[in-house]
């Protein structure tokens, strides 16, 4: 610090603790949110720290300053404790040797309320999805407008509620379903749902998980609008609300007797609590097979993956593909499989 100019002592003061942010969010998923509710949100901004530091690397690096050594030793830290979110490409992978291939959507209800102000959205999701042609696909925030049409699919298990407009959870395959139910969450139209399939000689049971969402407009205009108390308030109470779905669901998740994919909107990051507990032994399909930051959801300034495919170690990957297409606030993703005894 001696050494430093004035201008570079306050920038390594910013870097020290920018780092120490990224150092604690490593260790938040160890902790329920409701013991660290309001600490649990760096959880959300740990893409953002994580790239903070690396321009301070960069920015030392450059400088031939030593300093850099601080964010090079967390950044090492959150690689090997928790794993990269930015994934090079897997060359040896051979995505057209599959035996079972899973997308993952939320539709935002089919563009209903025209939240992006194009016409025929919902005919280009599902352009989309026949085109990508999944085995089965798990849908959060689905609604069956009238203007789709997923005939294609030969099964379906939807879960609805909602008076004068129907949404909810909905699976749709081309195996058939012999097995399907709701996970129910107090206090809330989030749940889970599954559909227990068969391919071949093989059972699988695939799990649509939509945890508890923070219901806070993305958009950093309206961002700054908002009462910052109120948006604390809001994440501590959705941080908690999420630990207990993620425990009820759990116990669900244990009973079950099959092989099992799990889907869904998580509303939290790969650096959470709930993604945690709910991933346990279970592999993530954008780490296992994945490329790039593997980015699901909208938001303008970093990229957030909230949305998952996790299966048993049993289920090798393929292929993993996040697509950049916009007639959501969030982005579709698809695994390929290859199924072992």
């Amino acid at each position: 610090m001696k050494n430093l100019k004035h201008i570079d002592k306050l920038i390594y003061i910013v870097n020290a603790l920018v780092a120490t942010m990224l150092l604690l969010s490593y260790v938040l998923p160890y902790f329920p949110p409701k013991t660290f509710a309001l600490l649990s949100v760096l959880s959300l901004g740990v893409p953002f720290l994580i790239l903070i530091n690396v321009v301070f690397f960069i920015y030392w690096l450059i400088k031939l300053k030593k300093q850099l050594i601080m964010s090079f030793v967390v950044l090492t830290i959150g690689y090997f404790t928790l794993g990269s979110f930015y994934k090079f490409s897997s060359s040896d992978l051979e995505p057209e040797k599959t035996d079972l291939s899973v997308m993952n959507y939320n539709v935002r209800l089919f563009n209903l309320y025209e939240w992006i102000p194009e016409k025929g959205v919902e005919n280009k999701m599902v352009d989309f999805i026949k085109s990508k042609s999944p085995d089965v696909i798990s849908m959060q925030e689905y609604h069956p407008h009238k203007n789709i049409d997923l005939s294609f699919f030969k099964y379906k298990f939807e879960k609805l509620s909602g008076k004068k407009v129907k949404y909810g959870q909905a699976i749709f395959s081309q195996y058939p379903i012999i097995n399907s139910g709701s996970v129910e969450f107090p206090n809330t139209s989030n749940n889970a749902i599954f559909a227990d399939i068969v391919k071949g000689k093989d059972t699988l049971r695939i799990y649509n998980v939509h945890l508890q969402s923070l219901r806070i407009d993305a958009n950093v205009e309206k961002l700054k609008q908002e009462d910052s108390e109120w948006i604390l308030k809001r994440v501590e109470q959705t941080f908690k609300m999420q630990q207990e779905q993620t425990e009820i669901f759990l116990k669900h998740k244990a009973s079950s007797p099959y092989k099992m994919i799990i889907c869904g909107d998580f509303n939290n990051s790969a650096f959470s609590y709930v993604y945690k507990e709910v991933k346990g032994e279970l592999k993530d399909a954008f780490k296992m097979a994945g490329n790039g930051f593997g980015r699901t959801y909208d938001f303008k300034f970093f990229p957030i993956r909230i949305d998952f495919i996790l299966a048993e170690s049993s289920f090798e990957f393929t292929d993993f593909k996040a697509f950049d297409n916009k007639y959501s606030d969030h982005f579709p993703i698809l695994a390929t499989f290859k199924l072992h005894p």
